[in-house]
């Protein structure tokens, strides 16, 4: 057995690698520079953790996030790995009792900032303590097209003139061709060796639906979930407040987290999340990325989306224990109308195009009739090789089409027709407006009342219309005309379409929620409920004694292992996933005696 599976298994308790964990280990402890890209969920942290402990030295890694530190310490440190971290949160003592342990070779794993090693001395420092790999973590973070850009990170590349023979590893879990090679650029990876893995979570189901009285349908899909945990995130603080103080009064245990409350009280909210002592947080989008909390069960978007990068990041949030995950996302064509205005008050052009550029894909995923699973994965330039995931609505509940010809057909004119009586062409609102027969003074102005398509279109309203025209859009029959305005023309199909009057089918918009097609969930694990709840209740108050999460002790994933294999002595730990040595010392006797105590009063349960 290699040296790397076997570290992975006596610490980790894992029994196998994930994609391409193993190979990002080898090509570092090669010496090679690496850069990584693995969904959430995907084991980013074990690719620098793993080769820490296999390699002598000392491997820093630079981390946005102070929660996130201190959090993966916690971990590794419950595993019997020497990690510490260095961040603004430690007193003056404590700093220094780390720095001097830190001297004296006592770690293996130091997280820092990256504004801490910039400081004057760090260099030194760096120098003093025979780093063998710099492992950069949420890596987009260098890029100004990527969803969260930090300056500061662009000064990481000072550090290869102090560090010039040691590797650096580069990780993100969301990045586009573009962002992937900016980091590597701005970085200064030299021929790094690059790992793109699959951006498929299949243990998550994605579901959209119509924004109809938005808290009585969180609180229905709240009620059949509620000893789990969840994010339900909003597009402003009041909607946040608003929807936790409806939970709450409900008795749902629900806090909300946003930039409008003190750091103490977002940090106490927070922490109540990561102990199960909060099942429910609303928050703004400034909420999660610092969550290293494995058992979110679900996620809650009750306003569109930015963008779809910011959403994958949101929803990849649920399942990272590798069990399933549910994703909604409850959509209304007031909240694009809310997105438009912000847009429009945008100052830089560049950026405002971007946003609408952005805000388009969105709306295409909403409202899209294809696998939600296929379009997200097109979204990062990856192909799903189904024709149904049989996780998302669309692919469990199929829309119904109808022959939307005469509509295609009434819409592709009016856009023709303005374009050869103006000579310029007009946004998706004014052609609604023409169809409708709408009397605006851009109307009488530009002689749009007087094209024979003006008010042809009185037979639907003004957001039928605009599903409509986003759905022709979609398939290629109308395009955005470049320029500074996102106005539309006509595509080669659409011309060919107007001429032959071919017959188009168009899918009728969605419906609200009909009853659910019950299925078999990736990542699910068979197991005894009843014992399953025994031993999450032994877990909570082993992490309250210790005051850390109760992931620290054990994943749900471990605990449904054992509510499936009763192990009822410490022998039969051997195995367990995520039981590595150090944990099954420490804890093993306590599930043990658990499930014997358990099994004196119930039978065991058989599992396929």
């Amino acid at each position: 057995m290699s040296a790397l599976l076997k570290t992975l298994k006596s610490t980790f308790g894992y029994a196998a690698f994930r994609p391409l964990q193993r190979e990002i280990c080898e090509a570092t402890l090669a010496g090679q520079d690496v850069f990584a890209l693995l969904p959430t969920g995907g084991g980013k942290s074990l690719c620098f953790q793993l080769p820490a402990l296999v390699r002598p030295g000392l491997t820093v890694v630079v981390s946005p996030l102070i929660a996130l530190m201190k959090d993966q310490v916690d971990q590794l440190t419950a595993s019997g790995v020497a990690a510490t971290f260095l961040n603004s949160t430690l007193g003056a003592t404590e700093a220094r009792a780390r720095l001097r342990g830190l001297h004296q070779g006592e770690y293996k794993l130091l997280y820092a900032a990256p504004e801490r090693l910039m400081l004057e001395g760090w260099q030194e420092n760096l120098k003093a303590w025979n780093v063998s790999c710099l492992a950069i973590d949420e890596a987009h973070c260098v890029s100004e097209w990527g969803h969260d850009f930090r300056p500061e990170f662009r000064q990481l590349a000072k550090l290869r003139a102090v560090l010039p023979d040691v590797p650096l590893m580069a990780l993100t879990a969301t990045a586009t061709e573009r962002v992937r090679a900016d980091i590597i650029k701005h970085l200064k990876l030299r021929e790094p060796a690059t790992f793109v893995a699959s951006f498929n979570r299949p243990n998550l189901t994605y579901r959209v639906i119509p924004k109809d009285q938005p808290l009585k349908q969180i609180i229905d899909f709240v009620r059949k979930r509620e000893p789990e945990s969840g994010i339900i995130y909003c597009a402003s603080r009041a909607a946040a407040e608003r929807v936790a103080e409806s939970l709450a009064g409900r008795g749902f245990s629900a806090r909300p987290y946003h930039a409008g409350l003190t750091a103490t009280e977002r940090s106490h909210h927070q922490e109540q999340f990561l102990r199960d002592d909060t099942r429910i947080i609303c928050a703004t989008i400034a909420f999660g990325m610092g969550i290293n909390k494995p058992n979110v069960r679900w996620i809650i978007h009750h306003d569109l989306p930015k963008n779809i990068e910011g959403y994958y990041q949101e929803t990849g949030r649920a399942g990272r224990d590798g069990l399933p995950g549910d994703c909604l996302l409850l959509y209304s064509p007031g909240d694009v109308a809310k997105q438009t205005h912000f847009i429009d008050e945008i100052t830089n052009l560049h950026e405002q195009q971007v946003a609408r550029t952005q805000l388009r894909q969105i709306l295409h995923y909403a409202e899209s009739a294809g696998c939600r699973r296929a379009e997200l994965l097109a979204y990062f330039g990856e192909s799903f090789p189904l024709d149904n995931c049989g996780a998302c609505d669309n692919c469990l509940e199929p829309r119904e089409t109808y022959d939307g010809t005469l509509h295609a057909q009434k819409f592709l004119s009016c856009v023709y027709r303005i374009r050869q009586a103006s000579r310029f062409t007009v946004g998706m609102n004014h052609i609604i407006e023409v169809l409708t027969g709408a009397d605006t003074d851009k109307i009488r102005r530009w002689g749009h009342d007087r094209l024979t398509t003006y008010g042809i279109g009185r037979d639907l309203s003004r957001p039928q219309w605009a599903a409509v025209g986003r759905e022709l859009m979609r398939l290629g029959y109308v395009a955005v005309a470049p320029g500074e305005y996102a106005t539309l023309e006509l595509s080669e199909a659409g011309l060919e379409l107007l001429r032959s009057r071919a017959p188009v089918t168009l899918t009728k918009p969605m419906d609200l929620p009909r009853a659910r097609r019950v299925v078999r969930r990736e990542g699910d694990i068979a197991c005894d409920e009843i014992l399953f709840e025994r031993l999450r209740t032994l877990r909570k108050q082993l992490a309250d004694e210790r005051k850390v999460p109760a992931y620290v002790i054990f994943g749900d994933a471990t605990l449904r292992a054992m509510a499936r294999e009763y192990p009822a002595q410490l022998a039969d730990m051997e195995g367990i996933f995520g039981m590595g040595e150090k944990k099954r010392a420490e804890f093993g006797e306590i599930f043990a005696a658990a499930i014997a105590e358990f099994l004196e009063t119930n039978p065991q349960q058989a599992f396929d």
